[in-house]
């Protein structure tokens, strides 16, 4: 049996050209926040090494908190990327309290290190929303 390949079938060739060339937007499936994912793993990680190292409950507390936000953040990011405002506050948060430890402390383990990171997805989230929208 051969596929039938005229105007009024599913398997149009037109369409399966376009399939082929922009799987994401035709099946209307949303980008993932992969950076934001993982910024969020990053902060929580943290938290968890910083309460199995030294016993930091607060640290625990913190990086679980922020952790959880930001997890939050790139999800709501990951459904509608101009809905950026709990990543950007979570990042924005950290970049300030974490750069102003490191400034003081001069460790870059782990102030130096969420500062970066922070001050990179705000960079990030910045650049999303200066950027032009997509045309379908």
């Amino acid at each position: 049996m051969s596929q039938q390949w005229d105007k009024g079938s599913p398997f149009d060739r037109q369409r399966l050209k376009v399939l082929l060339r922009e799987p994401v937007q035709v099946l209307n499936m949303p980008e993932v926040d992969w950076a934001g994912y993982g910024y969020a793993a990053l902060v929580a990680s943290g938290g968890v090494l910083g309460y199995v190292k030294a016993g930091s409950v607060p640290s625990l507390a913190a990086g679980l908190l922020f952790g959880g936000l930001a997890g939050v953040g790139a999800y709501q990011i990951s459904e509608d990327p101009k809905n950026v405002w709990v990543s950007l506050a979570t990042s924005g948060t950290l970049a300030a309290v974490m750069g102003k430890r490191f400034y003081s402390s001069r460790k870059f383990m782990p102030p130096g290190l969420v500062c970066i990171a922070s001050v990179l997805m705000v960079a990030k989230i910045g650049y999303g929303m200066l950027e032009k929208p997509q045309q379908s």
